[in-house]
């Protein structure tokens, strides 16, 4: 099975997995792992706008089940830690070099448990061996059994402080003294 990738995005500068620290307190959690997009039909009124109050940046931006809101606060960085279940069909090896780092803020619909959710790109569409033209949220499907670890935090108190890269994301998890980590 080919892929193509067709996105704006220039993904050399996106790290599939930065060189974060490995701090032994840094707590995993095993999670369904999906994707959407900032349109009305998948948002709520404001597509543009997440549950944080911060712009909507599917380079950085990923959603959480409400039931993880004690675990994974608005602002917490998470890296996914490990593959899916790749036996459910799951396209996480076609997406995860745009998935680098997320930082969470944004809620998922609360029908929904135990779900990280990636924001992606409207424009973040792969040319499918027979021709037709997917979006990375499409490929990426429902994919069980997805270890996400937290390896950082951003204040969001400011949504204006959500980190706008993947470069500048990988800055805060790495240390840069410039950015507070928690």
């Amino acid at each position: 099975m080919g892929f193509l990738l067709l996105s704006g995005a220039a993904l050399g500068a996106l790290p599939v997995r930065a060189n974060a620290p490995m701090l032994s307190a840094s707590p995993s959690y095993t999670v369904t792992l999906t994707a959407y997009n900032a349109v009305p039909e998948q948002t709520d009124g404001d597509p543009f706008t997440t549950a944080s109050g911060a712009y909507s940046n599917p380079e950085v931006v990923a959603a959480r089940s409400r039931d993880l809101a004690r675990e994974l606060p608005f602002g917490t960085i998470i890296e996914v830690a490990q593959a899916p279940d790749q036996h459910n069909n799951c396209g996480y090896d076609v997406v995860a070099p745009i998935i680098g780092y997320r930082v969470i803020a944004d809620t998922m619909n609360a029908r929904y448990t135990d779900r990280i959710d990636i924001l992606f790109s409207t424009k973040s569409d792969y040319l499918m061996n027979d021709g037709r033209m997917k979006n990375a949220g499409t490929i990426l499907g429902v994919c069980s059994g997805a270890a996400v670890r937290v390896v950082g935090y951003v204040d969001l108190s400011r949504p204006s402080r959500l980190p706008k890269t993947q470069i500048e994301l990988a800055a805060l998890v790495n240390g840069d003294a410039s950015l507070a980590l928690k």
